[in-house]
């Protein structure tokens, strides 16, 4: 029997009242409903991760801190991964930065997708992220949802209930679902790796 391919699900924010669990919690139960992958919440607050304490540069591998060798492992073993990230100041957050810094071959052709969210739907940090994971030869999906917080929820603290208040951006996480699967299944279609590759050459040049 074929083992099933794992998809994880990396939560950048690691700030404390954070929406960010719910969203991934809802992008997973999306995935969960429309696959059979294994799907895998990964928070970045469980993996902590020291800045710069590697005596060597993640692409000449050989990592001599146990922290890093784990979270090597656990990259690798992915046959996918979502990002799942919100948009501080125009960028995305130091936490997701750092967790992708600490590696650079596992990356590699991983099959990847880009959530974003905040007031603005995130769509500037979702473009710095794709330029980084391009460098990186990650392959991300064409689609990348930009989730929006109304103004209660970012300013007011009241209470985000993902499937009343992303109601409207359930189809598009569901279409960039779909692309990654083609990914993850080879079934990428001509019209699809064309959108992608076009969407590589934007974030090279911009």
């Amino acid at each position: 029997m074929d083992q099933k391919k794992t998809v994880l699900l990396v939560m950048g924010s690691i700030r404390a009242g954070r929406n960010c669990p719910k969203i991934t919690a809802w992008v997973e139960s999306i995935g969960r409903a429309h696959s059979d992958y294994e799907y895998e919440i990964i928070d970045l607050a469980n993996w902590p991760l020291p800045m710069d304490d590697e005596t060597g540069i993640p692409a000449l591998g050989g990592y001599c801190q146990l922290h890093t060798q784990a979270w090597s492992e656990k990259i690798k073993q992915a046959s996918g991964v979502i990002f799942v990230t919100p948009q501080f100041n125009w960028g995305y957050p130091a936490a997701l930065k750092n967790a992708i810094d600490h590696l650079y071959h596992e990356w590699r052709d991983k099959p990847v997708m880009i959530v974003t969210y905040g007031g603005h739907g995130g769509g500037r940090c979702g473009k710095q992220l794709r330029r980084v994971a391009v460098r990186l030869r990650m392959r991300i999906v064409p689609t990348s949802p930009a989730l929006r917080l109304s103004d209660a929820v970012i300013r007011e603290g009241a209470e985000l209930q993902p499937e009343r208040d992303f109601r409207d951006f359930a189809p598009r996480v569901q279409r960039a679902l779909s692309e990654l699967a083609d990914q993850l299944e080879g079934h990428e279609s001509v019209l699809a790796r064309m959108r992608r590759k076009w969407k590589v050459a934007l974030a090279v040049l911009s």
